[in-house]
């Protein structure tokens, strides 16, 4: 049987292919635990350099699977948060390196938190996006709240949190809910071709502009300007910065060590 996770490396990519294609991909408690324990499996190793996470079939994910996760009590509902869902959150959050959604269909509820967490989110037209949680009364509780108004703005972000109506790819591209819209045929080469590229620049920096990035929308402009200096002094200290710039004067196509 097919694992409803799959997780493999290739090429300095990291790929997580949600793999429940009949259940719209919707996700299990085991899988949340195998989802947070690839990105931090990705996270440590070096080889990795950049992470891929797509779905199976004509969903990228429908959110948390009800039929299997059963009735629960209000109690058990927060643990069910905290311990399982938010852990794929947190796991997101501690990844240093460039993270990619492949939005391949609907994603809805946690599915759609899912992507959102993401740094880059590359959509098929067939896409259908939508929070959902207050068609059944409830709350986003994967971190919609917190993402969705970052990257939309607060006026969109409550419209599509209060409704729980459907954008369709042409929609979420057009107010930056994804970032780029492909036939559904062609996502995964260019989710492989975008993913090769980031996974060609020297590593180090790459997560350092990540870091920079992330700080520089909690900070003031000099905490930021501090920030990059430092960042700057341990970027030019590492070999691939060394290549670049010898890879410049040569004009020639560097290769990176990831040191």
């Amino acid at each position: 049987m097919a694992p409803d996770l799959e997780v493999t490396v290739a090429g300095h990519i990291g790929w997580i292919r949600l793999n429940r294609p009949d259940h719209k991909n919707a996700f299990t408690v085991a899988m949340l635990h195998e989802w947070a324990d690839a990105y931090r499996s990705f996270q440590r190793d070096d080889d990795v350099r950049v992470v891929v996470v797509t779905g199976h079939g004509d969903a990228f994910c429908a959110g948390a699977d009800l039929d299997v996760l059963g009735e629960r009590s209000p109690l058990e509902d927060r643990r069910l948060m905290t311990d399982h869902v938010h852990q794929v959150v947190l796991a997101a959050d501690e990844l240093s390196k460039p993270l990619i959604a492949g939005i391949n269909g609907v994603a809805v509820g946690a599915g759609l938190d899912m992507a959102l967490m993401c740094d880059y989110r590359i959509a098929s037209e067939t896409a259908r996006l939508s929070e959902g949680y207050i068609r059944v009364g409830l709350v986003p509780g994967d971190g919609g709240c917190h993402f969705l108004p970052r990257i939309i703005g607060r006026s969109r972000a409550l419209r599509l949190l209060w409704t729980g109506e459907f954008v369709d790819s042409g929609q979420a591209l057009a107010w930056g809910l994804v970032n780029e819209v492909h036939p559904s045929s062609q996502l995964p080469a260019r989710l492989a071709d975008f993913a090769t590229q980031l996974a060609g620049q020297p590593p180090v920096a790459v997560q350092l502009i990540k870091s920079a990035v992330r700080h520089g929308e909690r900070a003031d402009l000099r905490t930021s300007l501090d920030l990059i200096a430092s960042h700057q002094a341990v970027a030019r200290a590492t070999a691939d910065s060394a290549e670049a710039m010898a890879a410049f004067r040569d004009r020639r196509v560097p290769t990176f060590t990831g040191r």
